[in-house]
């Protein structure tokens, strides 16, 4: 197949390979009572090092965390400290398949406001999508070399703007879980 002159073309070029691109959806499935955090990192040792951030801020914290291997075996790579998060994080990774792409489950009564900091300052984080305990939707594109995440859609879509007595409300559910005074 010839190139147009001026460069562009929907249509795969043979001299360059298969260019085609695909997008798709893909659910993240874990307990309503826990949150997630999906992130982007570039090495396998970030495994061990969001491990280690996560227990050396929260002691006792209980969590799954799978990471998708992106050269080599290209395998789901995993830890925790709970078992069963532990799973639900592979289970979730695998179904992404995205390349360096990170998930964890952390489990009931732990937030990631009490751990995102510190593992966006691990070396190998190089983004987060999300962090969220709402249902969520990750954007992937696919290539004939892999899938990418191209970003989330994270709960529902936004219905209006605060009251006054929805700021009430905001405020008075802030200090219940004992984020505000």
């Amino acid at each position: 197949m010839k190139k147009p002159a001026n460069g562009s073309s929907n249509l795969p070029d043979p001299t360059y390979g298969d260019n085609m691109i695909g997008t798709k959806t893909v659910k993240l499935e874990f307990p309503k009572d826990c949150n997630i955090i999906l992130g982007h990192s570039h090495f396998i040792k970030t495994v061990e090092d969001i491990h280690e951030t996560l227990v050396n801020n929260v002691p006792g914290i209980k969590f799954g965390l799978a990471f998708c291997e992106s050269s080599g075996p290209c395998l789901v790579r995993s830890t925790g400290t709970d078992e069963e998060l532990k799973k639900i994080a592979e289970k979730n990774a695998l179904n992404l398949g995205a390349g360096h792409s990170f998930i964890i489950i952390l489990g009931k009564g732990f937030y990631p406001i009490n751990v995102l900091n510190a593992i966006k300052n691990v070396p190998e984080v190089c983004r987060i999508f999300c962090s969220t305990a709402n249902p969520v939707e990750v954007i992937l594109a696919e290539t004939s070399q892999g899938r990418g995440v191209l970003g989330v859609v994270d709960g529902s879509h936004t219905k209006g703007i605060e009251t006054e007595d929805d700021v009430e409300e905001r405020k008075e559910f802030l200090r219940k879980i004992g984020y505000k005074l």
